[in-house]
């Protein structure tokens, strides 16, 4: 089990009498402590990326200080531990100080310079915390564009607000259409964070049966109800330590809706047919393709719990409002899918290229995925564009054929669009999915302006 991350001052000395003194002053400055008799297994109860700092006496039976010291390092250099020295034991102080201690106190040491050296203590923490956090997210940049691909504005930002969010212990609501990657960007929010050595526990909520979903989620104690003959862990019980992804959070029945907010609320759970209450310590990212907000109205969904989760909201953008990123990610998932099948890459042509770009994409990359891996193995498959702007036809696209002429395609589908937009700088910006400025070099580039249209002029 993992100490948990609100605990802010762990306090190991065997005298009971000096540990209650200790703890006393410590609470009473609003610290939060856990208090205890003995150093061994704390290291293994301490994540790399806890966020507080050791207080140790150095003469302990069993493990002693600078065993604990020598431990608590090999796991994590900059954890700050700080010593408790008897008189006599100066010289083996200043070796501790040489061997990494943060500081050491020799009794008897008044309460203040206690309180002094553990809240510098903190401080240095925090800020050799905030330092991983900044380097981790630089470092990571390229693994989350490759998680997430797209050069669009949409998922620029994006992966902005992932790199954010990730380094807080923020609760997240996903926003996303079916298959637009709510789990994929919930599993680069657990990466990302300092909770990437813990579990990420995810559940689909809406394919949990009534009569079990409680069960599941909360798990329960034997003889709970029929049939329960032995003990069983809850899925948020199982997720202590890490992350509890809930999809479709909207398929939730309103009672079991209570239970979850009393469990965000208080980070607690507590088994069906049990009376004791567990701690977690667990971020919660929850996803829903409907709009709660409007469900709260209708009483389909509670509006404290709404409230709740909405703090730190994140919107995936439907795949199509992000313009050209629809031929990146076919093209990424279509090269993945013929590796994966010891198949030659095949290029899309330009006439398929210009046809990608006008789907609408209803089922969002997953179905863009699935066209990709038919395409990768040769086969003929088709896009249904009876929703899409202007087509109302079966769109056939078929693996391997022509090189790609990348010039005279972009060329020939800008000349088209600016013909059907008759002009409109705007029009044309946004069918394009690119910015205005990048829409203006490309006209240059290409020898085009809005002189055709019918008012001869260019138009907003």
């Amino acid at each position: 089990m993992t100490i948990d991350n609100r605990i802010q001052v762990v306090l190991i000395d065997d005298d009971p009498h000096l540990r209650q003194a200790l703890g006393q002053t410590l609470d009473l400055a609003g610290l939060k402590i856990l208090p205890l008799s003995e150093a061994k297994g704390l290291a293994g109860q301490l994540e790399r990326d806890w966020p507080g700092v050791v207080v140790s006496d150095i003469r302990m039976p069993g493990m002693d200080g600078l065993e604990l010291l020598s431990e608590l390092h090999a796991q994590d250099p900059e954890l700050p531990v700080l010593l408790i020295t008897g008189h006599g034991d100066v010289p083996l102080a200043v070796q501790a100080m040489r061997a990494g201690a943060y500081d050491f106190l020799e009794k008897p040491f008044a309460s203040d310079a206690l309180l002094d050296s553990v809240r510098r203590a903190l401080a240095l923490r925090r800020l050799v915390l905030d330092n991983r956090s900044l380097r981790l997210a630089l470092s990571d940049r390229n693994e989350l564009s490759t998680r997430l691909v797209g050069h669009s504005q949409p998922m620029l930002r994006l992966r902005e607000q992932i790199g954010a969010l990730a380094a807080t212990r923020a609760d997240v609501l996903i926003l996303g259409e079916t298959g637009a990657g709510k789990e994929v960007v919930a599993r680069a929010l657990h990466d990302l964070s300092s909770r990437r050595n813990g579990p990420f526990v995810a559940i689909n909520a809406g394919a949990l049966a009534e009569s079990v979903v409680e069960s599941e989620l909360f798990g329960h104690e034997p003889g709970a109800f029929t049939g329960a003959q032995k003990r069983r862990i809850g899925k948020f019980e199982f997720a202590n330590g890490g992350t509890l992804f809930l999809d479709e959070i909207e398929s939730m029945s309103l009672d079991v809706q209570v239970k979850l907010l009393r469990m965000l609320q208080e980070r607690v759970v507590e088994r069906l047919g049990g009376n004791q209450l567990i701690p977690l310590d667990i971020r919660v990212i929850a996803a829903t393709k409907e709009d709660l907000r409007q469900a709260a109205d209708q009483g389909r969904f509670r509006a404290d719990l709404y409230y709740r989760l909405n703090v730190a909201p994140l919107r995936i953008p439907p795949l199509r409002e992000r313009g050209e990123d629809a031929l990146m990610l076919f093209q990424y998932y279509a090269d993945e899918a013929s590796a994966r099948h010891g198949l030659p890459p095949h290029e899309l042509q330009p006439a398929q290229r210009a046809l990608l770009l006008r789907h609408t994409w209803p089922g969002n990359v997953r179905e863009l995925q699935n066209a990709a891996e038919r395409f990768a193995l040769g086969l003929e498959l088709a896009l249904d564009n009876s929703g899409d702007e202007g087509g109302g036809a079966t769109v056939q696209i078929t693996g391997g054929g022509l090189s790609e002429q990348v010039e005279n395609f972009e060329k020939s589908l800008i000349a088209a669009e600016l013909a059907r937009t008759h002009g409109s700088v705007r029009s044309l910006a946004e069918a394009l999915g690119i910015p205005r400025k990048t829409l203006h070099d490309k006209l240059r580039k290409h020898g085009l302006n809005f002189g055709d249209n019918s008012h001869g002029e260019e138009n907003e």
